[in-house]
């Protein structure tokens, strides 16, 4: 084991912000008040391109000499809320029918954040599924890029299909296992 592996740990805490644009974010851990940096490239490795303030995050961090770096995100969970709004369009749909719902691999059509909603095409399928911005937010993202792989939970809603949740590509598939 090299000295760089056995200096790194795992430390578990919540996303302060991430900013994709600017590409980077930072982790509050557990415990400490110290920041934890969060690179784009260490979040794109786990499958999202995004990843949403508060959110629970699982990391392995390595200390440098610019201080604690996310080097592997283990997990994400999305942000706690007691005072969830319910999605009107999710209809009478809890968290255990919706987590029974199977994974649809997609792809990212187009999102606007600053709208509130996006689309994205299921493989294998002519339309497009809605995706409202409080469904990704409560899936653990900020954002969404075009043509980002993700899978998705759907029902029909009033207006046509639309996600119930979101899951990264990578968190998809290790979820099969």
């Amino acid at each position: 084991m090299t000295q760089e592996e056995q200096s790194q740990h795992e430390v578990i805490g919540r996303v302060k912000w991430f900013d994709p644009a600017k590409g980077f974010g930072f982790i509050i851990a557990d415990g400490s008040g110290g920041d934890i940096l969060l690179h784009a490239n260490v979040l794109r490795n786990f499958g999202q391109s995004s990843v949403a303030d508060n959110a629970r995050i699982t990391v392995i961090v390595q200390q440098t000499a610019r201080g604690a770096q996310a080097v592997e995100v283990r997990e994400i969970l999305p942000p706690e809320n007691e005072h969830m709004v319910p999605i009107e369009d999710l209809g009478d749909s809890d968290a255990a029918e919706i987590a029974a719902l199977p994974l649809e691999p997609a792809r990212v059509k187009w999102f606007d954040k600053a709208k509130g909603f996006g689309f994205a095409n299921v493989y294998g399928r002519p339309e497009d599924v809605f995706i409202h911005i409080e469904i990704l937010r409560r899936s653990g993202f900020a954002d969404l890029q075009p043509g980002e792989a993700v899978c998705l939970r759907v029902i029909e809603g009033k207006r046509g299909r639309m996600a119930a949740q979101v899951a990264s590509w990578e968190a998809a598939q290790r979820e099969k296992r």
